[in-house]
């Protein structure tokens, strides 16, 4: 009976005790832990991407130029030729005898050429003797001289079967990747029409490309005022990268050496065209290029000019609008509403709105906002950027300030309750 009266009479000492001491103390949030880093200051040029399609430098088709028979293929498809290689032969035996009957009849008539120089001089010296008359001189001379111009058509008809029968072996006219053939050997062709293959020339490449209005009239605009600047203003440098190229690289360099004359009113965009250098080993591994690639240009608008760079991820979206947050002194952080430029390195250009010496936070936007206190880590920021190319020249890392003492919060001490005289009594 007296446990039941004990529990009681305890639960009561406790009260006693709570009242005693008072309210408890209000123990202070945890401030969220966030990173944060210093933007790069850098020297960036703005540019315009454009997209286009390789193709050869030179194309040209291979055609037979002497009707006949074709007897030999001296290449496998596909295969990479030098300009002058053999790649097909027909029969000669045709042209081999055009060319021996040709030859003959100049023998032939240099043989005539000789007698009647020959007789001419014999009754020169007649007429002067009245042994012969002036008539039978003169039809020596006209005999001479057709035969002086049958001579120049017989040779003229040794230069065309000889001609011919060196057009029955078909060399490579320029240097390049060749087709499949598209006759095969013991088939008939006609001269200037049979089409044989094709061979595309590897270095350099070309690109073509369209430019969109505005972007023509903009760089129209900034070489009017100079500032676009070259010694020969139809050959600007670019860049260019192709599908797997990751991370939007830019490896190939190269000029863009041709604009068309007209902006097509359908599309409203301008043709233009880059030349990239292409070099392979021959007949080592293939070359980078080949016609017909997807590519991306980029062409740089006007001078550097320096600018600050983030990752991506530090910036936020409200309404439309990029907000960046930033931690000032306390650690307390404030909104930064931001104008972007363009991407550089794998990192977003920052025009206006962020100072240099700022820390933006770049990992856990989610946590935070306008006026709290926060505890910091810092990180580099050119860690965070994408590993790409270097396309910009750096011209200085803002110094990193260093960032003020966190405050920390300590665990408030509950000191020992001491029992009053009434509970221990009780």
């Amino acid at each position: 009976m007296s446990c039941r009266f004990a529990c009681p009479t305890a639960l009561f000492a406790v009260v006693l005790l709570m009242g005693c001491e008072g309210p408890l103390p209000v123990v202070p949030p945890i401030a969220p832990k966030v990173t944060v880093s210093i933007p790069i200051a850098r020297d960036v040029a703005s540019y315009e991407e454009f997209t286009g399609y390789t193709d050869a430098a030179s194309t040209v088709d291979i055609r037979a130029r002497v009707t006949g028979y074709l007897v030999k293929v001296n290449f496998k498809d596909g295969d990479v030729v030098k300009q002058g290689d053999k790649l097909y032969e027909i029969d000669p035996r045709p042209f081999q005898d055009a060319l021996d009957q040709a030859k003959g009849m100049v023998e032939s008539l240099e043989a005539q050429k000789k007698l009647l120089a020959i007789q001419v001089v014999r009754y020169t010296k007649l007429l002067q003797t009245s042994a012969a008359s002036q008539q039978d001189v003169d039809q020596y001379l006209a005999q001479q001289a057709q035969n002086i111009g049958d001579l120049k058509t017989a040779q003229a008809k040794v230069a065309s079967a000889a001609l011919n029968l060196e057009f029955t072996r078909i060399a490579a006219p320029i240097s390049g990747r060749i087709s499949r053939t598209f006759v095969t050997e013991g088939n008939l062709v006609a001269a200037d029409n049979t089409l044989l293959t094709t061979i595309r020339s590897i270095d350099p490449m070309r690109a073509f490309f369209n430019v969109e209005e505005p972007a023509v009239l903009r760089i129209q605009k900034l070489v009017r005022e100079g500032v676009i600047q070259n010694k020969d203003h139809r050959i600007i440098p670019v860049k260019m990268g192709l599908a797997d190229d990751i991370e939007r690289k830019f490896p190939l360099e190269g000029v863009f050496d041709f604009t068309n004359n007209t902006v097509d009113p359908q599309t409203g965009t301008l043709q233009v065209r880059g030349t990239f250098t292409n070099p392979y080993t021959f007949p080592g591994s293939p070359p980078r290029l080949i016609p017909g690639l997807f590519v991306r240009v980029r062409l740089s608008m006007g001078p550097p000019h320096c600018a600050l760079l983030l990752t991506e991820q530090a910036i936020g979206t409200d309404q439309g609008q990029k907000f960046v947050y930033v931690v000032e002194g306390e650690n307390k952080v404030a909104y930064r509403r931001v104008t972007l430029g363009q991407t550089f390195d794998g990192l977003q250009a920052i025009e206006e709105g962020l100072q240099p010496n700022e820390r933006v936070v770049v990992n856990g936007l989610q946590r935070i906002r306008p006026g709290l206190t926060v505890e910091t880590e810092q990180v580099d920021m050119a860690r965070l950027a994408s590993p790409t190319r270097s396309e910009t020249r750096l011209i200085e890392h803002v110094p990193v300030k260093p960032a003020p003492a966190v405050f920390q919060l300590t665990p408030v001490k509950r000191e020992a309750a001491q029992p009053t005289a009434g509970a221990a009594h009780s």
